[in-house]
């Protein structure tokens, strides 16, 4: 341990030495573990990090979408010309974000701006040290039981964490009524007006939602409903969806969709409901803050690893996205192309989340139309190939690789169509190393 600033200047160079170690011996990906190491150096280090970024924080927070939402706000800064620091990797933990940072930070040189995608649980322990302008929060669904508890102790994370900076502006989704109850002196509220299912889509008729009573104990009642519990809610008592000031007229399609915001059109070119909500959110954020020509930085977003990500496998077109919970599953599910070749990858690492019973909370029977065999891969491909049988899914048509990279060359040999891989968050780090798997330009 180094005190003071000479200890922060210490912590950089050795931060950036050992990711080069790490480059060079492929012994880790180097998301976390330079954070640790930052740290031991200089426990201080959030403090003197805030010098380094002149203009605003922003920080992303909530169960789904933090990654996405972060990326699109990021590349909307970036593309407008602005200098910026963003955990782009998703390591939202206490050592990711000290890991982004001290790779990031050069000394003598600032960034204009930082977007840092923090975990729930982490909000109040990174404002300890760590100032923040902006924060917007996604959505709360359940997730990771053994780390969060119920919903209402994540709201608390992240409650606990505002509370320590009584000056931030705060965006929430209107639309999810456990979000739009956060406190705060300064709130901006972003929602969907109406969803236009274009190209034949439909609203799911899948049934798993999150339940909410109003604060007087009465059920919540909806005059619309989008997915899970977001929509227009309201109860008899008074209380209802607040006024929202960035409001949208969703058009989706089967491959992207077009957001009507304040009068002007933004084409997004992401597929699903869930993403034009993170969508919402990012360019509300962009308008709020006089970040310019958002309509054209859009349309050359390339999404985050694992999050709608179109590769290449064996030739074959190849979409990746990211399961971890059973309402973000569900959402993802919709979107399946039932014709292609599909592989599901099930870990329960930490990052994962150890219990994986919401895999029976997730309506997998959608999957029992799937034209092809279906690969269930990871530490847990026997849970899901169960989980696949009782959704339906002849047995015959469930293939077990529990070796994931020997699962990946099996569907990539296999398939004569395009490629669906799901995978949890663990699993999908593993993917993401496999230079089976190209990048589609």
């Amino acid at each position: 341990m180094v005190k003071g600033r000479f200890g922060f200047y210490l912590s950089l160079i050795l931060a950036k030495l050992a990711y080069l170690f790490l480059r060079i011996t492929k012994l880790s990906s180097g998301t976390s573990i330079i954070g640790l190491l930052t740290l031991k150096i200089c426990p201080d280090f959030l403090k003197y990090a805030n010098e380094f970024i002149t203009v605003k924080k922003i920080n992303i927070t909530g169960t789904n979408g933090k990654t996405t939402t972060s990326g699109l706000i990021s590349h909307l800064i970036r593309e407008s010309g602005k200098s910026i620091i963003h955990n782009s990797m998703g390591a939202n933990m206490l050592n990711g974000v000290v890991n982004s940072l001290a790779l990031q930070i050069s000394p003598f040189i600032t960034s204009e701006y930082s977007v840092i995608e923090l975990d729930e649980a982490n909000v109040e322990i990174v404002y300890k040290n760590f100032d923040a302008d902006y924060i917007l929060v996604t959505n709360l669904f359940r997730d990771q039981l053994d780390r969060y508890g119920e919903l209402a102790v994540t709201r608390m994370f992240i409650q606990n964490g505002i509370n320590l900076k009584p000056d931030i502006t705060v965006f929430l989704n209107a639309d999810d009524p456990l979000v739009a109850g956060i406190e705060a002196k300064n709130k901006v509220y972003y929602g969907i007006s109406d969803v236009v299912y274009e190209d034949g889509l439909t609203q799911s008729d899948v049934k798993t939602e999150e339940m909410f009573n109003c604060r007087c104990g009465k059920p919540l009642s909806y005059t619309k409903k989008f997915y899970a519990q977001q929509g227009h809610y309201y109860c008899d008592c008074g209380y209802k969806r607040p006024n929202v000031k960035y409001e949208a007229v969703v058009n989706l399609y089967k491959d992207h969709s077009v957001i009507n915001i304040q009068g002007n059109k933004y084409n997004v070119p992401l597929v699903g409901l869930f993403n034009a909500y993170n969508a919402i959110g990012a360019i509300s954020l962009a308008l709020e803050t006089g970040i310019n020509d958002i309509q054209k930085n859009l349309s050359t977003f390339k999404v985050a690893f694992g999050r709608s990500e179109i590769k290449t496998l064996n030739g074959h077109k190849t979409l990746i996205q990211l399961i971890k919970n059973p309402i973000g599953a569900n959402e993802v599910l919709k979107t399946v192309d039932l014709n292609s070749n599909i592989m599901i990858a099930i870990n329960d690492n930490y990052a994962d989340g150890r219990d994986v019973s919401w895999l029976w909370d997730a309506d997998f029977s959608v999957l029992k139309n799937a034209k092809n065999e279906i690969v269930v891969s990871g530490i847990r491909a026997n849970d899901m190939a169960l989980r696949l049988k009782y959704a339906g899914v002849g047995v015959e048509k469930i293939k077990i690789i529990d070796n994931i990279k020997k699962a990946v060359d099996y569907i990539g040999k296999k398939s004569e169509n395009d490629i669906t891989i799901l995978p949890t968050y663990t699993a999908l780090l593993k993917i993401n190393k496999l230079k089976e798997l190209k990048k589609c330009y």
